[in-house]
C-alpha cells in the first residue's frame, strides 16, 4: 500500500515537472488562454498559507485535473480528474434568474 501511494506521488510528481517545464504550456500568471500549439493548460493559485492547487487542463481530451501542492513539503496531492466534455455542452445549470435561455427569449421579443 505504501508503494503505491508513493509511486502515485512520484507520478503526479513528474506530471507536475512535465507540465512546469513544458514551453508550450499557459501559465496563470502569465495566461490563461492556450498557446497555439495546443499543449497543456496550467494555472496556479495559492490556497490557504501552505498550500498551492494547480489545475492542468488537457484541452484535446477535456480533461481537467486538480493538484494540491504543499508548499513545506512539496507533497503533490491528486485531488480531481474529471473529462469536461459533457459540462461544456451544457447551456445553463446551477444558475440564478435570469438564466441566459430567459435573457435570450426577453430580447428576441424586442
Amino acid at each position: 500500500m505504501r508503494f503505491a501511494a508513493f509511486g502515485a506521488g512520484v507520478l503526479a510528481s513528474l506530471v507536475i515537472a512535465a507540465v512546469a517545464f513544458d514551453p508550450s504550456v499557459g501559465w496563470a500568471e502569465r495566461t490563461a488562454v492556450p498557446q497555439s500549439g495546443g499543449g497543456l493548460i496550467a494555472l496556479a493559485a495559492t490556497v490557504g498559507d501552505s498550500r498551492q492547487q494547480v489545475t492542468v487542463i488537457e484541452p484535446n481530451t477535456h480533461v481537467l485535473c486538480v493538484y494540491h501542492v504543499e508548499l513545506a513539503t512539496g507533497e503533490v496531492t491528486l485531488k480531481s480528474v474529471r473529462n469536461i466534455h459533457w459540462d461544456l455542452q451544457m447551456m445553463e445549470f446551477n444558475g440564478t434568474s435570469p438564466l441566459p435561455g430567459e435573457v435570450r427569449s426577453i430580447l428576441e421579443r424586442q
